[in-house]
Formats: C-alpha cells, sequence, structure tokens
C-alpha cells in the first residue's frame, strides 16, 4: 500500500513540476534585401504612382538627381538652375522583379523620345533620365536603350548618367497621387494616364 502512495506521489509531481524553457531566443524573418533604381521622366507625382502599384516594388520615394546643387528644393529646381531633375528612387525585392523589368514599365510611363518635356510640363526638371547605381546597371540601361530605340522611329534622347546623389523631395511631395486624388494635375495627368496603363 506504501508503495502504492509512493507511486501516486511521484506521478502527482511530476505533473506539478514545470518543464525547463528553452533559452534559445525566437527567430525573427530576415529583412528583404532590396535594390534600388532611380529614374526620371516628367512629375514625380505620376511616377511614384505608377511604380508604387508595381509587383515587387517595396517603396517609391520622390527626389532630385542629376544637378550640382546641394540640398536643392522644389522651387530651386523648378527654376531650371540646379540642373537637377524631377526622379524617383524605387526600391524593389530582385527576388520578385529585376530591374531590367523596371526600366521596361520605365519607357511605359513616359515619352523617351520627348526632350525636356512631358505632356504639360517643360523644362529641363522634366527630362527623360535613367540615373545607374553600379557598372551592372549602366549596362543594362544602356542596353534597353538600344533595343527600344531599333523599336521607335523617333530618336529616344534619355540620359544615362551616374548617380552622384539623390535628395529625397519635400514631405508633402511623398505619396502625392494617393494622398490627393481629387487634386487638379491629379484628376487630369496622372489619373487617365494609369488608368489607360491598368494601374487601379
Amino acid at each position: 500500500m506504501a508503495a502504492l502512495v509512493r507511486t501516486f506521489l511521484l506521478l502527482s509531481l511530476a505533473v506539478l513540476v514545470p518543464l525547463p524553457m528553452s533559452s534559445a531566443p525566437a527567430s525573427t524573418p530576415s529583412p528583404v534585401a532590396t535594390e534600388s533604381a532611380y529614374f526620371g521622366g516628367g512629375c514625380f507625382w505620376c511616377l511614384e504612382a505608377f511604380f508604387e502599384a508595381q509587383p515587387g516594388v517595396v517603396g517609391v520615394v520622390s527626389g532630385y538627381a542629376g544637378g550640382s546643387t546641394r540640398n536643392p528644393t522644389y522651387e530651386a529646381v523648378c527654376s531650371g538652375e540646379t540642373g537637377h531633375a524631377e526622379v524617383v528612387r524605387i526600391d524593389f525585392d530582385p527576388a520578385q522583379t529585376s530591374y531590367l523589368a523596371l526600366l521596361e514599365k520605365f519607357w511605359l510611363i513616359h515619352d523617351p523620345t520627348s526632350l525636356n518635356r512631358q505632356g504639360p510640363d517643360v523644362g529641363t526638371q522634366y527630362r527623360s533620365i535613367i540615373l545607374w547605381a553600379d557598372e551592372a546597371q549602366q549596362r543594362a540601361a544602356e542596353a534597353a536603350k538600344t533595343a527600344l530605340q531599333a523599336r521607335l522611329d523617333g530618336r529616344v534622347v534619355t540620359e544615362i548618367v551616374p548617380l552622384a546623389t539623390f535628395y529625397a523631395a519635400e514631405v508633402y511631395h511623398q505619396d502625392y497621387f494617393r494622398r490627393n486624388p481629387n487634386q487638379g494635375y491629379c484628376r487630369a495627368v496622372i489619373a487617365p494616364k494609369l488608368k489607360k496603363l491598368g494601374v487601379k
């Protein structure tokens, strides 16, 4: 009888004593290793809205690049005296899309044969430009431009230059179309262009 009682007590203790917790930290997902492309072709509000909707793109930032003035403002860039163009930085996941795929999208969203003008936007700040971040991007951009030229009658005027510094534009320019869909320019220019390209 005593043996049965001891066995019962031992089993009860086994149930009550908590199992030791693992000291190993919980695993966390690895951050996505993104790459960036830098394009300019008309107003950056339009480019931003278009590329934000593309598969594999994780973020788009409107800004200025291609000129010599440090820390340019929107007003200064609009004067045409800074040398900068309105551009976007497109951060993308290379496991989901590629730089080449983004280049093909870039040709669709603007007219690469129009010199210093896209629709109602006129000036060197609206020029067609690709700023490459490394030699692989340079080779890809030049090859894509050559292939595009073979398909078009007009001369492709897109500049292909090394990226020096990208300056993010003022906060009120970021996500502009998404935040201001009823603004005049957005309704008259951006919305019809996005609709034509199948972007909702």
